[in-house]
């Protein structure tokens, strides 16, 4: 049996061609949910919410205006993902882009992210200190 190692955007990077199908926010995070070509169907979770850039400005979590922002985004599709140390997690879709790289302060938890769903159920988490995130403590 083969040990997968982990490979920054391996995983993101699947979401390119997916569509933002729904914004989901609960308590003290949102589910934004994909729909692949292939038949995917994804699930970002994030712990730690992110910003969010459209055509009228960037938004944070807080802000007036911020949840329109990001339901905006519902049926664009992801064109690009980067995935890095100091960058964090970013989706670049059609109509804007999502970031997540989250200030200490913003942490909600031991998480900042999950991104499960795929047929083959290969999944990832993010958490402060490890990965893509090893520059927040």
């Amino acid at each position: 049996m083969a040990v997968h190692g982990y490979v920054p955007n391996e995983l993101l990077g699947r979401l390119v061609g997916a569509r933002l199908y729904s914004v989901q926010f609960v308590y003290d995070y949102v589910q934004l949910q994909f729909d692949c070509p292939g038949g995917d169907l994804p699930v970002l979770t994030c712990d730690a919410m992110p910003a969010v850039t459209v055509v009228h400005g960037a938004y944070t979590d807080g802000q007036p205006g911020y949840a329109d922002a990001l339901r905006s985004l519902i049926t664009a599709t992801v064109i690009s993902t980067e995935e890095a140390v100091g960058v964090g997690l970013r989706l670049e879709l059609d109509t804007g882009a999502l970031s997540l790289h989250p200030a200490p302060a913003e942490l909600t938890g031991p998480e900042i992210a999950t991104l499960n769903g795929f047929a083959d159920r290969r999944w990832m988490c993010w958490r402060p200190g490890e990965d893509s995130f090893e520059d927040i403590a």
